[in-house]
């Protein structure tokens, strides 16, 4: 049943314009250079409109003139927290709070018009589709702005989506499609056009992509939506990509098949014809055609590109989020480092600093070498964290050998993002180990939660530097990562750097903890993140 929680309209609401007519006007002098001011004046002009009692048909023409103004604004306006990491600091978060108020706003708006359709509006009969395509349409807006910052929502938000899809499948308005003047690929929609490119893109983990890519989601599902079809009951194929799920009952968005209960109320995305698109695509570029050529817009990097459709095809149709390793739930707690210097502190026990060309390894250290293996620490913890080197307290709420999933239990820590290099040492754990993090969001009560990822090995602080042999990387020193070889996993040793360090074929001096050094040449990139970069190497 569809419910539309509104307020009751209010005679004493004054938007400066009353008709469609006065909002062309207002349109027309509003100033777009100062993007915050335009904005303000967006987001309470269409609040007092929504308060504003009207008929439903001017009402809608007002929303449908907005649409352009408001689009142009929120784009410009989210530049601003692409790829932040979290928490958002206050500036930031008043910025993601304007985006969604507006989205919020607009979808309000729409309800007041399909509230209107609802009571019988006859100048409104015509445009039920219309009106639920906006709904469905801006309510996925509000939803995908949450996920791609990384900010938990209320699952409403989704019980609502599936709500209004419900509905319009009902009435018979779904597939009914309604003019889309806003989108450049396709000039009309519908309501399953609109529920569709909603669930694909908030499942291809958006806190995990660029701006341009994005972009490219957007422009790229506008016109995919089409090839895929919603249907009731399941045909699952072998060999082929498997369905994607979404139950009209409940509280989340799309889900793999293999983890739901068929019931009447459950929707299936059919993935097989988009998973051909995806792979033929990808064929027709890895063959020498542009992006322009295979339909995916103006002169892009065929690489990126690439890259891109690969990701998705791997969400959507290769069941990527499927855990390797059992997860299990454990109640312990964890210290957490990040920033090369601050993990690179806490794993030898003494700040970064140059060492002296002249000096050797001191004669305690050896001895603590040779009779323990490794150098004791020259610091304490507590004594790193004045120095400036956080290390912060996390709750690890379930483990794997692959990961974990954390909370920080600390109230106040500092910022983390996607694909960031971390240290962890568990309670019941000697060592810190190095990994990355895979995800990070934060929860309705404001908690910072990760998704880790580990990294092979347990791992050696070491200082590496151009050589002399090969004079292609900065002469000054900095804080690296040797991971060992481990041969039951077939994994060779690797070398932790500094981000942009990596060049193939370039030789770099290695100094252990030990006081040895080694020449070594770089080989290739396996794996980069936001701070880190991991490269396999070769010893001269």
């Amino acid at each position: 049943m569809l419910t539309l929680p509104l307020e009751p309209t209010d005679d004493r609401a004054a938007p400066i314009f009353k008709d469609a007519v006065g909002c062309t006007q207002w349109l027309g002098q509003l100033q777009l250079t100062n993007l915050q001011q335009a904005h303000n004046l967006l987001l309470s002009q269409i609040k007092e409109i929504n308060r504003y009692p009207m008929q439903g048909l001017e009402r809608l023409k007002i929303l449908e003139l907005l649409r352009e103004t408001v689009g142009y604004i929120q784009d410009d306006f989210a530049k601003k927290l692409i790829a932040k990491p979290l928490p958002l600091n206050e500036s930031e978060h008043a910025v993601f709070n304007a985006i969604v108020n507006l989205w919020q706003a607009m979808v309000q708006g729409y309800q007041r018009g399909l509230q209107a359709y609802l009571a019988g509006d006859k100048q409104l009969a015509k445009h039920g589709a219309l009106l639920c395509q906006r709904c469905l349409s801006y309510c996925g807006l509000v939803i995908f702005e949450h996920l791609r910052t990384g900010y938990e929502f209320d699952i409403k938000l989704w019980q609502h989506l599936h709500e209004l899809y419900a509905f319009a499948e009902d009435k018979g308005l779904h597939q009914i499609d309604v003019p889309d003047p806003l989108s450049t690929q396709q000039t009309r929609s519908s309501c399953s056009n609109s529920y569709v490119k909603t669930l694909l893109a908030c499942f291809a983990r958006p806190a995990e992509l660029t701006r341009w890519q994005l972009q490219q989601l957007d422009r790229w599902l506008s016109l995919w939506s089409n090839n895929v079809t919603i249907e009731k009951s399941l045909n699952a194929s072998k060999n082929d990509a498997q369905p994607l799920a979404a139950d009209l009952s409940s509280t989340q968005g799309l889900q793999r098949v293999e983890w739901l209960k068929h019931t009447g109320s459950m929707r299936y995305l059919a993935m097989v014809p988009l998973s051909k698109l995806l792979r033929v695509k990808t064929i027709l570029l890895q063959q020498g055609q542009t992006s322009r050529q295979v339909g995916l817009g103006e002169q892009f990097d065929s690489g990126a590109c690439i890259d891109f459709l690969v990701f998705l095809h791997q969400c959507w149709c290769e069941n990527f989020h499927k855990r390797t390793g059992e997860r299990k739930p454990i109640a312990q707690h964890a210290e957490l480092c990040y920033r090369p210097e601050g993990i690179y502190a806490h794993l030898s026990g003494k700040p970064f600093k140059q060492p002296d060309k002249n000096a050797k390894i001191d004669t305690l250290t050896r001895k603590q070498i040779e009779t323990f293996g490794h150098s004791l620490k020259e610091a304490k913890n507590h004594e790193l964290v004045e120095m400036g080197y956080p290390l912060e307290n996390w709750k690890m709420d379930n483990e794997s050998i692959m990961g974990a999933r954390l909370t920080r239990a600390d109230r106040m820590g500092g910022r983390l993002n996607y694909k960031q290099l971390i240290a962890l040492r568990p309670s019941d754990a000697q060592s810190f180990m190095l990994g990355t993090t895979a995800w990070a969001n934060v929860s309705l009560h404001g908690e910072l939660q990760i998704g880790i990822r580990y990294l092979p090995g347990l791992p050696e602080p070491v200082l590496v530097k151009g050589s002399t042999i090969h004079q292609t990387a900065p002469d000054k020193f900095a804080p690296a990562f040797f991971l060992p070889p481990l041969p039951a996993l077939k994994t060779p040793a690797s070398l932790i750097l500094p981000r942009d360090w990596f060049l193939a074929d370039r030789v770099i001096e290695v100094q252990f903890q030990t006081g040895t050094t080694a020449n070594v040449q770089l080989g290739f990139s396996v794996e980069r993140g936001m701070d880190y970069e991991r490269v396999s190497f070769n010893i001269l």
